[in-house]
């Protein structure tokens, strides 16, 4: 009896030590870089987060790098100013039910109401005239409706809240990820609505978890369905669908043949496993839309196209004719059933919902899965062009975790690539990490995002309108460009003169309430400020003609209207566009009166500080991450 129970504690320890083999120990060998803790700090700030606060690399260094390291990947430090932020924006928590049938544009307002007896064939002559858009706007405040512009506003708005307020830093930085990585529009009117539900449900709770997870929820979502067009996606190939057929009149829609759509099995594999090199051919694309054919969209719109599907309704169908998953369908009788090939592995027929699944895990345990998710992290967090033996490192990590993300993340904060000095800062901020990183280096209160979204914008970023699949590219050269740099320096000048509504800024404060004597004195008090750990004495030299230009403004408006008659190219940062590069030529020489002091309320009250600030945030030093 000793003998087994000896065995029995020898397996289970050995079981153990396999189970923990896979957890890895934050190692972060700075050091051996050559980095100090301070410059570590900053690192962190710039990487795992949308920048820092003042102050902030110190609350680093006094709580230690690795506890912090290790907050921001457990992602359960306290909300309470988000949640505050948040708490008048009715949309977030609703499901998509309610949704669909409460934020409405015009015509489906019209069709609904026609269906519903609501709207006569009189009212709606009625409405074609010119009051048209004021009567649907007041029978939708009736009926309770809103317009999807609303769900749009609260939708960006929250995502700025959190980037600019969340102390899990990590968790906004990952799920701006992988919502780019997995990508859909509000363009798309099938999936607009659904946008809010997909990033609250299908990505933000997968950002550190198992690919393989977040891979499902995002392909079962309806905005990813409507958006890649699966939801419409069926076969004939089904014995339950030839029997319907063959009993239906001759000119019903059902003798219709139920079409095959590729556009999400293509993208599943190049742009959201595989990668376009992975290894499948067209005929793999083929055989995964056949396998996830059936996959759709349960009916939600009370008075929509195929009206509601209740659980009544889902019960007396059967599990054998549709399976619902929260607001994911699956019909099998629009399967295909027949033998599939993919990547070589065979599908025996009548697969049902099980075989879409399967083909999933497929994916997301392919070899070339594991180094195109890998490089992606690493361009992201590392740099525009990390090195083969990091993302083989971190793929090996992926692969012997099972897909686990937040042990692919430590795999890379132990490289030592991280921490290369020649990394640091090497990085471009998007327009959106832009905008973020200004309201926290500064402590802005931000009351209201509705100017703030427009800015990303006209720096070339319209947040949750990528048209593409791909998804926004993540490299310096799709941000750099004449026109978006001069809207930066724009931006940069208009949140330092307090000109976007809705952003407060309290300069002085940043301070300690103590005014600078000069412009001089302000260039360098706020480069130290908001440029931390930096060497100041390049970037001070190189902004100190700009700071004395009283007509940068007014240039800066007229080189933008010339942009826009004009198309763009893109250009290095290092060298900067020609029309940004002439801005600030023409600036040198204009230092009239150097060196001259002014009365310390003088530079306040004269929006002196406000001009070096918006400056310094303008400035391609800001730009860097």
């Amino acid at each position: 009896m000793r003998y087994f129970l000896l065995i029995f504690i020898f397996i289970s320890l050995a079981f153990s030590v396999v189970e923990f083999s896979t957890e890895q120990r934050l190692q972060m060998p700075y050091r051996k870089e050559g980095l100090s803790e301070r410059e570590a700090a900053e690192h962190l700030l710039s990487r795992l987060s949308f920048g820092g606060r003042p102050g902030e690399a110190e609350k680093l260094l006094s709580m230690g790098l690795e506890k912090w390291v290790q907050q921001q990947l457990g992602q359960s430090l306290p909300g309470t100013e988000v949640e505050k932020r948040l708490s008048d924006f009715d949309a977030l928590s609703l499901d998509n039910e309610t949704i669909v049938n409460r934020y409405l544009n015009a015509g489906q307002v019209l069709r609904m109401m026609q269906k519903n007896g609501t709207l006569s064939r009189d009212s709606m002559a009625k409405l074609e005239k010119a009051d048209y858009r004021k009567d649907v706007l007041k029978l939708m405040q009736q009926q309770g409706l809103k317009p999807p512009q609303e769900l749009n506003r609260q939708l960006f708005a929250q995502k700025l809240i959190r980037a600019v307020y969340s102390e899990n830093q990590l968790q906004e930085l990952m799920t701006d990820f992988w919502f780019n990585h997995f990508n859909v529009s509000v363009t798309k009117g099938q999936s607009q609505p659904f946008v809010l539900t997909y990033e609250r449900d299908a990505i933000r709770p997968h950002t550190l978890g198992k690919f393989e997870s977040l891979l499902k929820a995002t392909a079962q979502h309806p905005a990813m369905l409507f958006y890649l067009d699966n939801a419409s996606s069926g076969s004939d190939n089904n014995q339950m669908n030839q029997r319907i057929k063959k009993m239906a009149p001759a000119n019903s829609k059902l003798k219709r043949a139920a079409g095959l759509n590729e556009n999400y099995a293509r993208e599943v594999m190049e742009l959201h496993t595989l990668g376009v090199d992975g290894g499948y051919v067209q005929a793999d694309v083929t055989e995964v839309a056949r396998a996830l054919t059936g996959w759709t969209v349960r009916p939600m719109m009370k008075d929509g196209y195929g009206g509601r599907l209740s659980k009544l309704q889902q019960s007396r169908l059967g599990k054998n004719m549709a399976t619902t998953e929260g607001d994911f369908l699956f019909l099998a009788v629009r399967h295909d059933q027949g033998e599939k090939t993919v990547l070589g592995k065979k599908y025996t027929s009548n697969g049902g919902l099980n075989e879409g699944l399967e083909v999933l895990h497929q994916l997301a345990s392919h070899p070339s899965t594991a180094r195109f998710i890998c490089k992606k992290i690493a361009t992201r967090f590392v740099s525009d062009t990390p090195s083969v033996a990091l993302v083989t490192a971190m793929a090996a990590v992926f692969t012997q975790s099972g897909g686990d993300i937040k042990q692919t993340m430590i795999a890379m904060l132990n490289s030592r690539e991280f921490w290369k000095k020649e990394v640091l800062r090497s990085k471009i901020k998007s327009p959106f990490e832009l905008v973020v990183s200004a309201i926290r280096a500064t402590n802005a209160d931000l009351r209201n995002t509705n100017q703030l979204n427009d800015w990303c914008a006209r720096m070339g970023q319209k947040i949750y309108s990528y048209a593409a699949p791909t998804g926004f590219p993540d490299k310096a050269s799709f941000w750099v460009n004449t026109g978006s740099l001069l809207n930066r320096m724009n931006f940069g000048l208009a949140i330092g003169a307090q000109r976007i509504p809705g952003v407060a800024v309290n300069l002085l404060a940043l301070n300690n309430n103590h005014e600078p004597e000069s412009i001089e004195d302000a260039l360098k008090t706020y480069s130290a400020i908001l440029l931390p750990g930096r060497n100041q004495t390049e970037n001070i030299n190189r902004l100190t003609n700009l700071v004395r230009d009283e007509s940068l403004q007014s240039r800066l408006d007229k080189a933008l209207a010339s942009t826009q008659s004009a198309s763009t190219t893109q250009e290095d940062m290092t060298g900067g566009a020609d029309m940004m590069g002439d801005v600030m030529a023409r600036s040198k020489g204009k230092g009239k009166g150097e060196g001259k002091k002014i009365p310390a309320m003088e530079a306040a009250v004269s929006g002196q500080v406000a001009h070096v600030v918006g400056i310094i945030i303008g400035s391609p030093e800001f730009q860097r991450k």
